[in-house]
């Protein structure tokens, strides 16, 4: 059964969103006091982050310890090795993932946690830099830093001044603006970000190549510029693609052969019977090399109005050729 957490008042919508307006008005105006106030001392705890052979360790507790969880695992995404460790569990064993050549980043609106405080010295003595970031610039915890972020906050957005709200605001924006900074001092590109980012829709953007997504070998539609044109019809019904390649006899394209050619052909009123692929191909098809990005393919097919791309080698033969279908199975587009 529930307890009783006091009596509890008929909903009115109008409080609710006057609260939740007050909530955005006070959290927003600490983080402008929070800008305002950015001195030197972030620079120095961007440059020390930078300078470390290691990882950054970043601990804290309660409300700080989930805010902490979140500035280590964007810190570890953007370029910038990090994990978190709970103060609680360092004091039983945990602390021994703190090794010479890491930086500790630790989060206390107060500063004075007990169990923060007690394995401060113990950092020290590991000679790790300590980087705090609390709202008590006098606390226990600002004394043993050798880096102190301001994060104080007037009030708490909570109307009884209590529950963690606008100091847990003010740390996750600290938190991110050491996270943008470091992966602009580190050269931090999308390529990288994708590259920590295998699963999710950037990465397949930013990681496939056209190579992973073409058909190759006999699901190509190719055929030779003397091909007569019942069996370049063929050839397309075949494969299914709405598009055959011509190749010469070193396999270079030398044009393509497509539905929309087929259909305006026929409306201008040409017999084919009698045609060659050579003489009916649109010359100089466009190609994209099987190293491109395939999200390059996608864009080049929304540009110019095409469902498919031959694809070429180094060496500029055909090696394959990518349909649109494809690219939306791989979830690139």
């Amino acid at each position: 059964m529930q307890a009783a957490i006091g009596a509890q008042r008929p909903f009115d919508p109008a409080q609710a969103l006057r609260l939740a307006r007050e909530t955005f008005d006070i959290e927003a105006a600490a983080l402008q006091a929070l800008a305002g106030r950015l001195d030197n001392r972030f620079a120095q705890a961007v440059q020390c982050m930078l300078q470390v052979p290691g990882r950054v360790v970043v601990m804290g507790m309660g409300k700080s310890g989930h805010v902490g969880r979140k500035i280590a695992a964007t810190l570890a995404s953007t370029g910038t090795p990090a994990f978190f460790v709970h103060p609680a569990e360092a004091s039983h064993g945990d602390l021994g993932m703190v090794t010479p050549g890491d930086v500790v980043l630790a989060l206390s609106n107060s500063g004075e946690v007990s169990e923060l405080t007690a394995i401060l010295p113990v950092i020290k003595r590991l000679g790790v830099p300590l980087i705090a970031m609390t709202g008590g610039l006098d606390s226990t915890l600002a004394r043993h830093a050798d880096v102190v972020l301001d994060c104080a906050v007037e009030r708490e957005a909570c109307p009884h001044n209590l529950a963690p709200t606008t100091s847990t605001t003010a740390q996750m924006a600290m938190g991110d603006a050491l996270a943008v900074a470091l992966l602009d001092a580190r050269g931090f590109r999308p390529e990288d970000f994708a590259r920590s980012h295998p699963g999710g829709a950037l990465g397949r953007k930013l990681l496939t190549l056209v190579e992973d997504v073409m058909r190759t070998g006999t699901q190509v539609p190719r055929v030779a510029p003397d091909t007569v044109f019942s069996d370049l019809m063929r050839e397309m019904s075949a494969k299914g693609l709405g598009a055959a390649a011509v190749v010469d006899g070193q396999e270079r394209p030398v044009g393509i052969f497509t539905d929309g050619d087929l259909r305006r052909r026929i409306e201008a009123g040409a017999d084919l019977r009698q045609a060659t692929a050579a003489q009916v191909m649109h010359a100089g098809p466009r190609t994209i090399a099987d190293q491109a990005l395939a999200v390059d393919a996608a864009e080049m097919m929304e540009t110019h109005g095409i469902t498919s791309v031959l694809v070429v080698d180094g060496d500029g033969r055909l090696s394959g050729i990518v349909h649109i279908g494809d690219l939306m199975r791989a979830k690139v587009i």
